[in-house]
C-alpha cells in the first residue's frame, strides 16, 4: 500500500492524554477558530516562543494535545488578529504542509480543536464543561455528564467489475473523481454500510465485500474504512442526484490521475491501476 497521510514513520505520534502541560519555546501551537488555523509566513505551524509573544498569549490559554517525537503541540482557541507574519488558513491546508508529519499532527490537533470549541456546554444541563483530569474527556461539574472526542465511522469502497472500477463525482465541493463513500448508520456493520451506500448512490448491488485499509480523516472528523466489493451484475447506473453529479466505469488503463496518493481513496484507485486490487 502506498504511504497515506498518517504514515509518518520514523516519526511517532503520541496522542495519549497526559494531563496539563506548559508549552516549551520550540513546541508547536494550533490556533484554531471556525475550521481555520493560524499558519506563519512560511506556511507552517507557528512555535510557542514566537506566536505566544506576538499575540500576548499565556500558558493558561493553551491545552496540551499530543506529541510528535519530543515536540508537543498545544491548542489555543482564543481568536487572534491576523498579521503580516501570521494568517488564518483553512484546516484543509494542513494536508499540504511539509514535512508531512507536521501536517498530519496539525490536522489531528485541529480535529481536537473543533471538538473542544463545539462542546463548551453540557447538553444535559447547560453548565460549562471542564476538562477531565485523568483522560481526554469533558466533564460537567453540575450533573456529571462526561463526553469524549467524536469520531464518525465511514466507509469508502472500490466497486470493481473485472478490469473496471466505478468512480463518482460529488454534486458540490470536491470536484475530482473519487470512490463511493458514506457514513455508517446506527445498527449497521461496516459491510452493511458498503452495500447500502452503493445501492443508494448508484442503484447497484455488490458482493464479496472485503477490507482494504483505514485512515483517520480530520477534515470530517471521520475514521474512513476502505473496502473492495465486486459488482453483482451489470446493469445501468441509477445516479443519486441529490449527492452526485457523475458515476462512471473506468478501465484500469483509463483511470484519471491525481497529484497525491495521501488519501485512502486515491491510494485504492492507484492500487487498482497497478493490478493490486
Amino acid at each position: 500500500m502506498s504511504p497515506l497521510f498518517q504514515d509518518i514513520a520514523p516519526h511517532a505520534l503520541d496522542n495519549q492524554f497526559h494531563g496539563p502541560r506548559v508549552p516549551r519555546p520550540d513546541d508547536y501551537v494550533v490556533i484554531y477558530h471556525d475550521q481555520h488555523v493560524v499558519l506563519d509566513h512560511a506556511q507552517s505551524l507557528p512555535r510557542w516562543a514566537a506566536v505566544g509573544q506576538t499575540f500576548a498569549l499565556t500558558p493558561a490559554q493553551t491545552t496540551y494535545l499530543l506529541t510528535i517525537d519530543e515536540t508537543a503541540i498545544f491548542l489555543v482557541t482564543a481568536k487572534v488578529t491576523a498579521t503580516d507574519r501570521y494568517r488564518y488558513a483553512p484546516v484543509a491546508a494542513l494536508r499540504r504542509l511539509t514535512p508531512q508529519w507536521l501536517g498530519f499532527a496539525g490536522a489531528t490537533a485541529a480535529q481536537l480543536g473543533w471538538w473542544y470549541t463545539t462542546h463548551r456546554f453540557c447538553s444535559n444541563c447547560g453548565h460549562a464543561y471542564e476538562q477531565d483530569t485523568v483522560e481526554r474527556a469533558l466533564v460537567c461539574p453540575q450533573c456529571g455528564q462526561k463526553i469524549y472526542p467524536a469520531i464518525a465511522p465511514a466507509i469508502i469502497v472500490a466497486v470493481t467489475h473485472g478490469d473496471q472500477l466505478l468512480l463518482t463525482k460529488f454534486l458540490t465541493g470536491y470536484d475530482k473523481y473519487t470512490l463511493i463513500s458514506g457514513y455508517t448508520e446506527i445498527g449497521e456493520t461496516l459491510e452493511d454500510t458498503v452495500r447500502r451506500e452503493v445501492h443508494e448512490e448508484v442503484g447497484l448491488t455488490v458482493h464479496n465485500v472485503r477490507y482494504y485499509g483505514s485512515q483517520p480523516w480530520a477534515a470530517s472528523h471521520a475514521l474512513l474504512v476502505g473496502f473492495v466489493a465486486d459488482l453483482d451484475q451489470s446493469k445501468p447506473i441509477a445516479l443519486e442526484l441529490d449527492e452526485l453529479s457523475q458515476a462512471k466505469w473506468f478501465h484500469r488503463d483509463e483511470l484519471p490521475h491525481d497529484d497525491t496518493t495521501l488519501s485512502l481513496s486515491w491510494t485504492m484507485i492507484e492500487a487498482f491501476r497497478r493490478y493490486e486490487l
